[in-house]
Protein backbone atom coordinates (compact mmCIF):
# COMPACT_ATOMS: atom_id res chain seq x y z
CA UNK A 1 0.00 0.00 0.00
CA UNK A 2 1.32 3.41 -0.94
CA UNK A 3 0.98 6.49 1.28
CA UNK A 4 1.73 10.15 0.56
CA UNK A 5 2.60 12.28 3.59
CA UNK A 6 2.03 15.98 2.86
CA UNK A 7 3.51 17.70 5.89
CA UNK A 8 5.96 20.60 6.26
CA UNK A 9 7.13 19.66 9.78
CA UNK A 10 10.15 17.54 8.88
CA UNK A 11 10.42 15.75 12.22
CA UNK A 12 6.73 14.81 12.12
CA UNK A 13 6.76 13.64 8.50
CA UNK A 14 9.85 11.53 9.15
CA UNK A 15 8.39 9.95 12.29
CA UNK A 16 5.14 9.15 10.44
CA UNK A 17 7.07 7.66 7.52
CA UNK A 18 9.25 5.53 9.82
CA UNK A 19 6.24 4.22 11.75
CA UNK A 20 4.11 3.52 8.67
CA UNK A 21 7.01 1.89 6.82
CA UNK A 22 7.27 -0.53 9.74
CA UNK A 23 3.57 -1.29 9.17
CA UNK A 24 4.41 -2.33 5.58
CA UNK A 25 3.36 0.87 3.82
CA UNK A 26 5.49 2.49 1.11
CA UNK A 27 5.72 6.20 1.98
CA UNK A 28 6.35 9.28 -0.14
CA UNK A 29 6.82 12.70 1.47
CA UNK A 30 5.98 16.18 0.17
CA UNK A 31 7.00 19.13 2.35
CA UNK A 32 5.38 21.99 0.43
CA UNK A 33 2.44 22.76 -1.82
CA UNK A 34 4.37 22.52 -5.10
CA UNK A 35 5.83 19.09 -4.34
CA UNK A 36 2.45 17.84 -3.12
CA UNK A 37 0.65 19.04 -6.24
CA UNK A 38 3.23 17.33 -8.47
CA UNK A 39 3.12 14.01 -6.63
CA UNK A 40 -0.68 13.84 -6.49
CA UNK A 41 -0.97 14.68 -10.18
CA UNK A 42 1.43 12.02 -11.42
CA UNK A 43 0.94 9.25 -8.85
CA UNK A 44 -1.92 7.29 -7.32
CA UNK A 45 -1.98 6.61 -3.59
CA UNK A 46 -3.99 4.33 -1.35
CA UNK A 47 -4.13 7.14 1.21
CA UNK A 48 -2.91 10.75 1.35
CA UNK A 49 -2.14 12.37 4.71
CA UNK A 50 -2.84 16.03 4.04
CA UNK A 51 -1.78 18.98 6.16
CA UNK A 52 -3.87 22.09 5.53
CA UNK A 53 -1.21 24.76 6.13
CA UNK A 54 1.69 24.31 3.70
CA UNK A 55 4.51 26.52 2.42
CA UNK A 56 3.37 27.87 -0.94
CA UNK A 57 -0.33 27.12 -0.67
CA UNK A 58 -3.35 25.71 1.14
CA UNK A 59 -3.66 21.95 1.44
CA UNK A 60 -7.36 22.11 0.70
CA UNK A 61 -6.48 23.21 -2.84
CA UNK A 62 -4.78 19.82 -3.28
CA UNK A 63 -8.01 18.15 -2.21
CA UNK A 64 -10.03 20.27 -4.65
CA UNK A 65 -7.71 19.30 -7.50
CA UNK A 66 -7.98 15.60 -6.65
CA UNK A 67 -11.75 15.79 -6.91
CA UNK A 68 -11.62 17.83 -10.13
CA UNK A 69 -9.38 15.14 -11.63
CA UNK A 70 -11.80 12.45 -10.37
CA UNK A 71 -9.03 10.66 -8.50
CA UNK A 72 -10.05 8.13 -5.87
CA UNK A 73 -7.09 8.35 -3.46
CA UNK A 74 -8.19 8.19 0.16
CA UNK A 75 -7.53 11.44 2.03
CA UNK A 76 -6.95 11.93 5.75
CA UNK A 77 -6.61 15.60 6.71
CA UNK A 78 -4.00 16.17 9.42
CA UNK A 79 -3.74 19.68 10.80
CA UNK A 80 -3.02 21.68 13.91
CA UNK A 81 -6.11 23.67 13.06
CA UNK A 82 -8.96 22.26 15.10
CA UNK A 83 -11.73 24.61 14.06
CA UNK A 84 -15.09 23.20 13.05
CA UNK A 85 -15.03 25.26 9.83
CA UNK A 86 -11.79 23.65 8.60
CA UNK A 87 -13.07 20.18 9.41
CA UNK A 88 -16.40 20.70 7.68
CA UNK A 89 -14.80 22.30 4.62
CA UNK A 90 -12.33 19.45 4.23
CA UNK A 91 -15.00 16.77 4.58
CA UNK A 92 -17.33 18.60 2.19
CA UNK A 93 -14.51 18.72 -0.36
CA UNK A 94 -14.30 14.92 -0.21
CA UNK A 95 -11.79 14.09 2.52
CA UNK A 96 -12.42 10.71 4.13
CA UNK A 97 -11.43 11.61 7.68
CA UNK A 98 -9.86 14.33 9.84
CA UNK A 99 -7.22 13.99 12.58
CA UNK A 100 -6.03 16.88 14.73
CA UNK A 101 -2.46 17.31 15.97
CA UNK A 102 -1.10 16.09 18.27
CA UNK A 103 -2.05 12.44 17.73
CA UNK A 104 -0.77 8.96 18.50
CA UNK A 105 0.83 7.13 15.59
CA UNK A 106 -1.19 4.03 16.45
CA UNK A 107 -4.40 6.04 15.95
CA UNK A 108 -3.05 7.38 12.65
CA UNK A 109 -2.38 3.82 11.52
CA UNK A 110 -5.90 2.73 12.49
CA UNK A 111 -7.49 5.66 10.64
CA UNK A 112 -5.47 4.89 7.49
CA UNK A 113 -6.41 1.21 7.60
CA UNK A 114 -10.10 2.12 7.99
CA UNK A 115 -9.97 4.47 4.99
CA UNK A 116 -8.30 1.85 2.81
CA UNK A 117 -10.85 -0.79 3.86
CA UNK A 118 -13.72 1.54 2.95
CA UNK A 119 -12.22 2.73 -0.33
CA UNK A 120 -10.79 -0.51 -1.67
CA UNK A 121 -12.41 -3.40 0.17
CA UNK A 122 -15.98 -2.19 0.87
CA UNK A 123 -15.20 -1.90 4.56
CA UNK A 124 -14.11 -5.53 4.91
CA UNK A 125 -10.90 -6.66 6.60
CA UNK A 126 -11.21 -10.15 5.07
CA UNK A 127 -10.69 -10.37 1.31
CA UNK A 128 -11.90 -13.47 -0.48
CA UNK A 129 -10.98 -14.53 -3.99
CA UNK A 130 -12.03 -18.05 -4.92
CA UNK A 131 -10.16 -20.29 -2.43
CA UNK A 132 -7.82 -17.50 -1.26
CA UNK A 133 -8.63 -15.67 1.97
CA UNK A 134 -6.63 -12.60 3.09
CA UNK A 135 -6.92 -11.06 6.55
CA UNK A 136 -5.72 -7.48 6.02
CA UNK A 137 -5.56 -6.75 9.75
CA UNK A 138 -3.54 -9.81 10.73
CA UNK A 139 -1.79 -9.80 7.31
CA UNK A 140 -2.26 -13.52 6.87
CA UNK A 141 -3.17 -15.57 3.79
CA UNK A 142 -4.85 -18.96 3.57
CA UNK A 143 -5.71 -21.19 0.62
CA UNK A 144 -8.41 -23.78 1.30
CA UNK A 145 -7.98 -22.84 4.99
CA UNK A 146 -4.28 -23.72 4.86
CA UNK A 147 -1.85 -20.92 5.85
CA UNK A 148 0.52 -19.63 3.17
CA UNK A 149 3.76 -18.04 4.31
CA UNK A 150 4.44 -15.00 2.12
CA UNK A 151 7.19 -12.41 2.24
CA UNK A 152 6.25 -8.75 2.70
CA UNK A 153 6.51 -8.02 -1.03
CA UNK A 154 4.65 -11.21 -2.01
CA UNK A 155 1.82 -10.23 0.35
CA UNK A 156 1.67 -6.70 -1.09
CA UNK A 157 1.69 -8.11 -4.61
CA UNK A 158 -1.21 -10.46 -3.80
CA UNK A 159 -3.23 -7.60 -2.26
CA UNK A 160 -2.56 -5.52 -5.38
CA UNK A 161 -3.69 -8.33 -7.66
CA UNK A 162 -6.86 -9.04 -5.68
CA UNK A 163 -7.68 -5.32 -5.48
CA UNK A 164 -7.39 -5.14 -9.26
CA UNK A 165 -8.80 -8.57 -10.13
CA UNK A 166 -9.79 -9.15 -13.76
CA UNK A 167 -7.92 -5.99 -14.81
CA UNK A 168 -4.73 -5.99 -16.85
CA UNK A 169 -1.93 -4.49 -14.75
CA UNK A 170 1.25 -3.34 -16.48
CA UNK A 171 4.70 -4.27 -15.23
CA UNK A 172 5.37 -0.56 -14.78
CA UNK A 173 2.34 -0.17 -12.50
CA UNK A 174 3.40 -3.15 -10.38
CA UNK A 175 6.96 -1.84 -10.04
CA UNK A 176 5.78 1.62 -9.04
CA UNK A 177 3.25 0.27 -6.56
CA UNK A 178 5.71 -2.03 -4.81
CA UNK A 179 8.89 0.04 -4.93
CA UNK A 180 7.90 3.55 -5.97
CA UNK A 181 10.10 5.20 -8.57
CA UNK A 182 13.22 3.48 -7.23
CA UNK A 183 12.76 0.40 -9.40
CA UNK A 184 11.21 1.98 -12.48
CA UNK A 185 12.13 -0.04 -15.55
CA UNK A 186 13.70 -2.90 -13.57
CA UNK A 187 11.36 -5.84 -14.07
CA UNK A 188 13.61 -8.68 -12.91
CA UNK A 189 12.30 -8.13 -9.38
CA UNK A 190 8.72 -8.42 -10.62
CA UNK A 191 9.34 -11.68 -12.43
CA UNK A 192 10.97 -13.17 -9.32
CA UNK A 193 8.19 -12.13 -6.94
CA UNK A 194 5.42 -13.23 -9.28
CA UNK A 195 7.11 -16.59 -9.83
CA UNK A 196 7.49 -17.14 -6.07
CA UNK A 197 3.95 -15.98 -5.27
CA UNK A 198 2.46 -18.20 -7.98
CA UNK A 199 4.39 -21.23 -6.73
CA UNK A 200 3.39 -20.75 -3.08
CA UNK A 201 -0.28 -20.32 -3.92
CA UNK A 202 -0.34 -23.32 -6.24
CA UNK A 203 1.58 -25.49 -3.76
CA UNK A 204 -1.15 -24.65 -1.23
CA UNK A 205 -3.81 -25.92 -3.61
CA UNK A 206 -5.15 -23.06 -5.70
CA UNK A 207 -5.35 -22.77 -9.48
CA UNK A 208 -2.95 -20.50 -11.34
CA UNK A 209 -4.82 -17.19 -11.10
CA UNK A 210 -1.90 -15.04 -12.31
CA UNK A 211 -2.19 -14.82 -16.08
CA UNK A 212 0.44 -13.25 -18.31
CA UNK A 213 -0.99 -10.95 -20.98
CA UNK A 214 1.55 -10.76 -23.78
CA UNK A 215 2.98 -7.30 -24.30
CA UNK A 216 0.74 -5.76 -21.63
CA UNK A 217 1.34 -7.22 -18.17
CA UNK A 218 -0.65 -9.52 -15.89
CA UNK A 219 -4.25 -10.26 -14.97
CA UNK A 220 -5.47 -11.92 -11.76
CA UNK A 221 -8.51 -13.95 -12.70
CA UNK A 222 -10.15 -17.33 -12.18
CA UNK A 223 -11.17 -17.60 -15.82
Amino acid sequence: MRILIIEDEKSLSESMAAYLSAQDYYCDIAEDYTAAAFKTEYNDYDCILLDITLPGGNGLKILEQLKEDKKTDGVLIISAKNSLDDKIKGLNLGADDYLSKPFHLSELNARIAAIIRRKKFDGNSILQFDCISIDTQQKTVTVENKPVDLTKKEYELLIYFVSNKKRIISKEAIAEHLWGNDMAGNFDFIYTHIKNLRKKLMDAGDADFIKSVYGMGYKFTAS
